[in-house]
């Protein structure tokens, strides 16, 4: 391989008039979507930019995403994806650290570069939808060049994209992936489902700034020759919409949007029959929302794992290979495995899920770490975050994923949680996975957050957020005795509250920092 993007020139030659991407009655074939990706190549190298310059790409699913990323790449240029609702506080590091040369935003967003662009090494300033008033942008349709560039050859190795961690508990940090590691990420789940054919239709619910939305789904219908319908922001009716007028047949989630088509008030009347493949991932899947999921609309939901830092997915369930409660067996090629602070190899269970209560989860769980082709090349600059986050042994290269786990004799792997999440509440170890499962089976309950707070006598103590349904009866007092009558007593929250909503990141992770820093 030479360049990621030849994956895409594949379908083009074999697809020339097949949609590519459908946005409201907007559709671009195959042939039509290449031919704006050359001539966004040709203009980034009409200005200098080209092999190894960063570009970053600040706009939510919009086919001028999908055309400014592949367009950079044939460049042989760097992708530096950024959420579009940071401010300008927020991208300026981003900027700044990974030194992009150009940035393609909406218009709206022109100010909050304009606010920064002394800081950064940023040349060249591209606006979707007209200009700003505090940068000299250029409109997008204007940037674009008479004619194409051809592709730039790149090494397998090369650098293709280079995003952000989420920073929910410190300062981004750029991974650096290869142009290997995704093309074998997108080949990896296209082969999970049995191949993603021409005929397929994926919806594109997850952002595109992030790793799972790029490269699972854009890269996963693009490069098999399929449809992609960007959706530009989350809306659980919209989406139930399209995927029943559109005949949407793959999707790819998060467990807040599968939690939101659930509680949907007209759920049942949508029919989403034409799904033969839907997967969760991003965060764990609580069990009651599968199985309700399931009920509900009478497709299979599989669940899956990975990391912004692997690609991102490394284990998944699949037709052919599923347990429930299980994040699944790594893909075929990845070695994971759990171990414990000194490196060393947890005894597996005989087979997961366990019954958390009964087992003691202190001799079953460890660190999950990961070693496979779709694992980043490191952090972009930081030396002592990649001393730390690999390990050397047994000839291989380890990831650790800071996630706590189990793993049973079929293979198949089980997320406890978080390592940072963990509550050490009078000595005893918390983890708030296992309370906010609890707490979704309840009627009343909506939406769940468990997190640790400050407690004198207990050194920390366990406090639960939650989001109760519209006609919820039980009371903040319900919802402590009814934890208290299921769970060891160290385990139940001493505090309930009340929210609106929880806070969460646009990959519909919750940003438990937040709900700490309000004690």
């Amino acid at each position: 391989m030479t360049n990621l993007v030849t994956s895409v020139a594949e379908s083009v030659e074999s697809f020339p008039e097949s949609v590519a991407v459908a946005v409201d009655d907007t559709e671009l074939t195959y042939e039509a979507f290449w031919e704006r990706t050359g001539r966004f190549a040709q203009a980034l190298a009409n200005r200098g930019i080209g092999a190894d310059d960063r570009v970053a790409i600040y706009l939510p699913n919009l086919p001028q995403f999908v055309t400014a990323f592949h367009g950079t790449l044939r460049a042989g240029g760097i992708v530096v994806p950024m959420n579009p609702q940071y401010k300008a506080r927020e991208i300026s590091h981003l900027l700044s650290d990974s030194g992009a040369k150009a940035v393609v935003t909406l218009a709206s967003n022109v100010d909050a570069v304009a606010e920064v662009l002394e800081e950064t090494d940023v040349e060249q300033v591209v606006s979707v939808g007209g200009g700003g008033s505090g940068a000299d942008a250029t409109d997008f349709e204007d940037f674009l060049a008479d004619d194409s560039l051809e592709t730039v050859e790149r090494a397998d190795d090369d650098v293709a994209v280079q995003p952000y961690t989420s920073g929910t508990t410190g300062t981004p940090k750029g991974v650096l992936l290869s142009h290997d590691n995704l093309a074998w990420t997108a080949k990896a789940n296209s082969d999970l489902i049995g191949g993603i054919e021409p005929d397929d239709k994926l919806v594109g619910t997850l952002p595109l700034f992030h790793i799972y939305g790029m490269s699972v789904v854009m890269n996963g219908a693009l490069f098999n020759g399929a449809a992609y319908y960007p959706v530009p922001e989350w809306d659980a009716t919209e989406v139930m919409k399209m995927i029943e007028s559109e005949r949407i047949t793959v999707m790819f989630g998060v467990p807040a949007m599968f939690n939101d088509m659930i509680n949907h008030p007209d759920a049942g009347e949508y029919d989403l029959s034409s799904l033969r493949f839907v997967n969760s991932g991003g965060s764990s899947l609580p069990m009651e929302v599968l199985e309700r999921f399931e009920d509900l609309f009478g497709v299979t939901l599989y669940e899956g794992y990975g990391l912004t830092e692997t690609s991102p997915t490394t284990h998944a369930n699949s037709p052919n290979a599923r347990r429930k409660g299980s994040i699944g067996r790594p893909f075929e090629g990845m070695d994971a495995k759990v171990v414990t602070d000194d490196f060393a190899e947890v005894p597996r269970v005989e087979e997961g899920p366990v019954n958390e209560d009964e087992a003691d989860l202190r001799e079953i769980t460890g660190e999950i770490v990961v070693s496979g082709p779709n694992v980043m090349q490191g952090y972009y600059g930081l030396p002592e975050a990649n001393e730390e986050a690999f390990t050397e042994a047994e000839g291989k290269t380890w990831f650790h994923t800071g996630d706590i786990g189990y793993w049973d004799e079929d293979d198949f792997f089980y997320v406890v949680d978080r390592e940072k999440h963990m509550i050490v509440t009078g000595g005893y170890n918390v983890y708030p996975r296992e309370v906010e499962e609890l707490l979704f089976e309840h009627e009343d309950v909506a939406d769940a957050a468990v997190v640790g707070v400050p407690d004198e006598r207990r050194g920390e103590t366990v406090k639960a957020f939650v989001v109760p349904t519209p006609d919820a009866e039980a009371t903040p007092e319900d919802i402590k005795q009814y934890c208290l009558t299921n769970l060891a007593e160290y385990k139940h929250p001493r505090e309930v509250e009340f929210v609106e909503e929880l806070p969460r990141t646009t990959t519909g992770k919750v940003q438990k920092f937040e709900l700490q820093n309000e004690e």
